[in-house]
């Protein structure tokens, strides 16, 4: 006997980028990748921001403790405004099978939020996988500090975490490209996704 499989089922998957970083990665996703079947929600507590997103789906979290104008580079409030919009997070991502959480961690709203949303999404049972970029060394040790920190928090909340050094990816650049010819400006232009991730 043959069995078909049911080809007319698909997972359901939603990409959240979380901030400032988030929502650019998000943003560079959708105008370069034209991913097909996947649902992109852009979290942010910077209202300017999230308006500026081109992603389907837009949530703004901690409207009660932003008002709308960020976090601020600060994780408690990212953590706070995350815990203040966990019904609103839920009812975005129930019905999903896999949900991928993608941030600049070092800022507030995806290093705060991460870890709430994560572990939200874990206990749903959804497949939870974070994509998660760490500062350029020119941002300061005290953002990579509060990044290391993020991560450590976010670790155990996902099923499989991928950090991404954007110094790393920096150095990277700078092997393949010739300067003389390439500003650095046109780099990160060749490059969006190293711009796209900073906060």
């Amino acid at each position: 006997m043959l069995i078909k499989p049911d080809v007319n089922k698909f997972a359901k998957i939603k990409v959240l980028g979380l901030g400032g970083g988030g929502t650019n990665a998000l943003n560079s996703m959708i105008s370069q990748a034209q991913i097909q079947g996947v649902d992109f929600v852009a979290v942010n507590t910077d209202q300017q921001h999230l308006l500026a997103s081109v992603a389907q789906t837009k949530v703004q979290i901690g409207d009660g403790i932003t008002k709308g104008l960020g976090a601020g580079a600060d994780p408690e409030i990212g953590k706070r405004a995350a815990e203040e919009s966990l019904e609103r997070i839920k009812e975005v991502i129930t019905g999903a099978d896999m949900a991928f959480l993608t941030y600049g961690a070092g800022g507030g709203t995806g290093t705060g939020g991460g870890p709430i949303i994560a572990d939200l999404a874990h206990k749903m049972g959804i497949l939870t996988v974070a994509v998660i970029t760490k500062p350029f060394a020119f941002e300061g040790t005290r953002r990579m500090i509060v990044a290391d920190e993020g991560i450590e928090n976010l670790r155990d909340k996902v099923d499989t975490l991928i950090v991404i050094p954007n110094q790393k990816l920096l150095e990277v650049v700078v092997k393949l490209l010739n300067w003389q010819i390439l500003s650095f400006r046109k780099v990160f232009r060749e490059f969006r996704i190293l711009s796209s991730c900073r906060v």
